[in-house]
């Protein structure tokens, strides 16, 4: 059984994800972190019950930055290589941990989380799982420095001046 254009076979009882580099390549930041596949299983008995399993390449040094899922919690599954994954719960606790090729990890729907492949050398591979096809992604590097929020209004809470906020917009801040 096979789906070209997915890039996912299955053989025996095994999910092989192929030929990930045959999608649009959507960027996502200046590292090229992109998904590479995605696979939609609406459930035919239950209409409200659909998944989402979008296929993560990451770069060497790529950083998904952080972001939220405001309608689903996401499930990582780490296909190959190492990822420093995180989130902050509601108490601006942070949870951190280095996943290795098989480990899973769970991000609660809503909350603030980021992934990062440390490794300066190898690509790593993960599929996510999210419990609804309309998770929605909310990325606060693009909300908060690409959009027209006034500078002062950004600046006040991150305690720093003007100038900072419009560098972080115009890209000229590392």
């Amino acid at each position: 059984m096979s789906d070209l254009h997915l890039g996912i076979q299955k053989k025996g009882g095994t999910l092989v994800v192929t030929n990930l580099d045959s999608t649009d390549g959507t960027l996502i930041n200046e590292k090229r972190l992109r998904p590479g596949a995605a696979l939609y299983l609406p459930s035919p008995k239950w209409q409200s019950l659909e998944t989402l399993l979008p296929v993560l390449q990451f770069p060497a040094g790529t950083t998904n930055p952080p972001h939220t899922h405001p309608r689903s919690a996401e499930l990582l599954f780490l296909v190959d290589g190492s990822l420093r994954v995180g989130f902050v719960d509601t108490t601006n606790k942070l949870f951190t941990q280095t996943l290795q090729a098989g480990d899973m990890f769970v991000f609660p729907k809503g909350l603030v989380h980021f992934q990062y492949n440390a490794d300066a050398r190898n690509q790593a591979l993960a599929i996510s799982a999210f419990e609804s096809a309309g998770a929605g992604t909310v990325s606060l590097p693009t909300t908060l420095f690409t959009t027209s929020i006034d500078d002062y209004i950004l600046a006040k809470p991150f305690k720093i001046d003007v100038a900072t906020i419009q560098a972080l917009k115009a890209g000229s801040c590392t």
